[in-house]
């Protein structure tokens, strides 16, 4: 655990894109040895970033309500680490926010992965984080590559971003509330248990 410990206070105190950071660094990181499940998404939001405190906004509450957990669990890193593509708000883009950084996984991820011994289950959530970790076995698009989440199973879980705009992708693809949502849940569930 020490060194987990050191890792996350080097990340905290970590700079290296600060040059492209419009608000500055402030990374939005959390893990601890025991962690059950990582979370694995694109870069902290503008809410995100003024409250330091990980998926604190609307995504954060879909992204309960689609693993059908309480924030109790959700916050607790002995059950979830989070660990995001980029640790530090990228900044408004012309469509949304920008992509996370690309300075940051390789610098941080494998170093704190090395230090969690106990996962049972990644979520990787949004193309990014899917396409470092899958790397030729991605579909051709991120619907494709949820569609066939079992093919990455048990290790890897893959989920488009909880975020509401993506409320109507949603619509258009009615079976990921029907056979992706109830296979999530109960992975999370047998994960943290």
């Amino acid at each position: 655990m020490a060194t987990l410990t050191k890792l996350l206070q080097e990340v905290s105190s970590c700079t290296i894109c600060a040059e492209h950071l419009e608000l500055g660094p402030r990374p939005v990181v959390s893990a601890h040895a025991k962690s059950k499940i990582i979370i694995i998404g694109q870069a902290p939001g503008l809410a995100v970033h003024k409250t330091g405190i990980p998926w604190d906004d609307k995504s954060g509450e879909n992204l309960r309500k689609w693993m059908n957990i309480d924030n109790e669990t959700f916050y607790n890193p002995e059950k979830i680490a989070i660990l995001p593509m980029g640790f530090c708000y990228p900044g408004k883009g012309k469509s949304g926010d920008l992509p996370p950084r690309k300075e940051c996984a390789p610098q941080w991820h494998d170093l704190i992965l090395s230090e969690l011994k106990e996962v049972k289950l990644i979520l990787l959530i949004g193309k990014y984080a899917q396409d470092q970790y899958l790397k030729e076995s991605i579909y051709p698009s991120l619907t494709e590559t949820v569609r066939n989440f079992t093919d990455f199973l048990p290790d890897h879980f893959t989920l488009p971003h909880p975020s509401p705009r993506n409320n109507i992708w949603q619509a258009k693809n009615p079976w990921f509330g029907k056979k992706v949502l109830p296979t999530l849940k109960k992975a999370v569930q047998e994960a943290i248990e």
